[in-house]
């Protein structure tokens, strides 16, 4: 795992040194603490350089193509593993953040069509897969978690390339005379006359979902479309299209068959992300989804060798502590735990919002910085279960979907909390399609009126129904190909940020090629069916979970990795915050109203989960606001 940045300026000035692209990677060293490098390219001379990252030096002569690279190294510990890695007839410059699972099958024929390799790095695979097949032929062959940057020389073109899921970050800043990209926006602070400006034409958006999808709140910076590439040529950006999450779903399993076919992708994932020339561990926290993969790692090492990495809360609502030490127990692994507290939470979270560049999208974004901090003791490579709730229908709101009752308790509970905006409500809430959508929405519309009195609920959900309306199949399948369009990518920013903020690489089993495609493949019954009588979701996992680790533990209620809002603004740490520096500076940057938010952060002890959502996401904006902006 690492991380990579870079500009290229289609007319003059060029750059005559160095300095720029040091800082812009320097500011993201925590990406790659082991090794750097930097390559500046000449597009009109069609030469290259590489020159010195550790201190301020001149290019031989002017560069408008700049390539800097920091390593975690994670295989080939070696100097052999060195980014930028140019191609050996020295026309094509890579770099890569990400791991490839399935690089080492493509390594020996290769070798027969006369390749030579000097590294046993993933990287140099993917760079020669290039050299024999083109952008496109190697792309498609590809099976890993990855942002890619080449230039092809013969070509005269940039390609800037992000993995089918979104697992790996990709920013592009695009503007009249330049285009710049990042593993982390941060980075672009560091570009000569650039200042981050902001973009609130999605705030709407934005306070009802809590996260944009494949955009941002900047001016002309967006995070490249998982799946996708761009070229860039004659100052002319091309997206293109390599893998559509629709072409899923089309051959089903039967059902009979789901339990052993989902079992067997599983297996064959979590062994192949394995691979590593560092320590491995799992990120377990005692749910379903992070207990299989740990079993399935467990079996891969020797008995007693797998360590794990959990974080759990002295209130026992909302810690799943008994469920990590079975786990533990039953799998004989060595099992770190970590009590995260109220003051933890807030000493850290402007350096979580510094490392995450948005407003925290979930308040145990927390939880994964502190896991991640700790886990750096012990290992550099972890597992988790990111990715199965999207695409075996995990979620509770699958349930309800699928269902689709009108006039329940629910309804009228929605209609009485946004009565004042009753036609809006009813709007989405008989309409199926627009109910799915709001199904992730963690605000409502009462509370988004309260910040942002001119808040459109269409605007809000017109984009997300764009992207539901394009997709096929069963309510049910296009339910989990838009929650993995557009919950998850959000959830793997968290995971990515979290983690590298500590050099830890951060691996999804359930996001492997193969596993997705069994996923979506298996029906709708065999997902969301009845249980000992109970309507149960993500039943296929379950018995899997059941068959390990008993019923009792596969099919208790979900917990999730849930935090203790309530509990944490009343402490004083909190309250101090908020009225001493959060409050005065949203009064001053006047773009949300503060009357009824400060009336939910009074009234704490009785505040509603949706108004303390709305104080969490009040506070992380203006701590964003504070260090972006200003």
């Amino acid at each position: 795992m690492c991380g990579f940045t870079g500009f290229y300026n289609f007319s003059f000035p060029f750059q005559s040194n160095n300095h720029a692209i040091r800082e812009m990677i320097e500011i993201q060293k925590h990406r790659g603490p082991d090794d750097s490098g930097i390559i500046g390219i000449n597009t009109l001379e069609k030469n290259f350089e590489t020159i010195s990252i550790e201190s301020d030096a001149d290019f031989r002569s002017e560069k408008n193509l700049l390539f800097g690279f920091n390593r975690l190294s994670i295989l080939d510990l070696s100097p052999n593993g060195h980014q930028p890695m140019v191609s050996p007839d020295e026309q094509v410059v890579l770099m890569m953040n990400g791991e490839i699972y399935n690089a080492f099958d493509y390594k020996e024929d290769l070798i027969q069509k006369g390749h030579v390799f000097k590294s046993t790095t993933d990287t140099e695979i993917v760079l020669h897969l290039y050299l024999e097949y083109g952008m496109e032929g190697m792309i498609s062959r590809l099976n890993g978690m990855f942002a890619l940057a080449i230039y092809d020389f013969k070509l005269e073109t940039l390609f800037l390339a992000r993995d089918r899921f979104g697992i790996k970050p990709l920013y592009i800043l695009q503007e009249e005379n330049r285009i710049a990209f990042a593993s982390e926006m941060k980075s672009f602070k560091k570009l000569p006359n650039f200042k981050f400006e902001p973009d609130y034409s999605n705030l709407d958006e934005f306070l009802l979902f809590r996260n944009l999808i494949n955009t941002t709140l900047f001016k002309n910076i967006t995070n490249c479309i998982p799946g996708t590439y761009l070229t860039v040529n004659n100052q002319k950006i091309t997206p293109h299209v390599f893998y559509d999450i629709d072409q899923e779903g089309r051959n089903t399993v039967e059902d009979k068959e789901a339990f052993v076919t989902l079992e067997n992708a599983l297996q064959k994932s979590v062994q192949s992300q394995m691979i590593s020339d560092v320590k491995l561990g799992c990120q377990l926290s005692g749910g379903v989804d992070s207990s299989l993969v740990t079993y399935y790692a467990a079996k891969n090492l020797e008995k007693g060798n797998l360590e794990t990495i959990s974080i759990t809360f002295k209130d026992p609502k909302f810690s799943e502590e008994k469920y990590i030490d079975f786990v533990a127990e039953k799998l004989n692994l060595q099992a770190h735990k970590y009590e995260m507290s109220a003051d933890y939470y807030f000493d850290v979270i402007e350096k979580a919002i510094w490392h995450f560049e948005h407003p925290l999208n979930h308040p145990n974004t927390i939880g994964i910085y502190l896991l991640s901090q700790e886990a750096k003791k012990h290992v550099t490579v972890l597992l988790s279960g990111e990715g199965a709730d999207e695409s075996l229908a995990g979620y509770s709101r699958f349930m309800s979907v699928k269902e689709n009752k009108l006039f329940t308790k629910s309804f009228f509970g929605g209609l009485k909390r946004n009565i004042n905006f009753a036609a809006d409500y009813l709007s989405y809430a008989l309409n199926p399609d627009k109910k799915l959508i709001m199904e992730t929405a963690f605000g409502s519309i009462t509370t988004a009126k309260a910040l942002l009195p001119r808040f459109e609920l269409n605007k809000a959900i017109n984009e997300r129904n764009k992207t539901l309306k394009r997709l096929k199949g069963t309510v049910n399948l296009r339910q989990r190909k838009y929650e993995l369009l557009t919950y998850l990518p959000d959830l793997l920013m968290r995971q990515d940020k979290m983690s590298m903020a500590h050099s830890i690489e951060n691996r999804v089993p359930f996001l492997d090629n193969d596993m997705v495609a069994t996923a979506l493949a298996i029906s709708d019954e065999a997902l969301i069916t009845k249980h000992n009588n109970k309507l149960e979701c993500k039943k296929v996992l379950k018995d899997i979970a059941a068959q390990k680790f008993g019923e009792s533990f596969a099919y208790r209620d979900k917990m999730g990795f849930g935090i203790p809002l309530r509990e944490f603004m009343s402490s004083t740490t909190f309250q101090d915050k908020w009225y001493n520096t959060i409050e005065p500076n949203m009064k001053k940057r006047g773009l949300f109203q503060t009357t009824e938010l400060s009336k939910w952060v009074k009234n704490i002890a009785t505040a509603t989960p949706v108004q303390l959502d709305a104080i969490w996401l009040m506070f992380g904006f203006e701590i964003w606001a504070s260090q972006y902006l200003e």
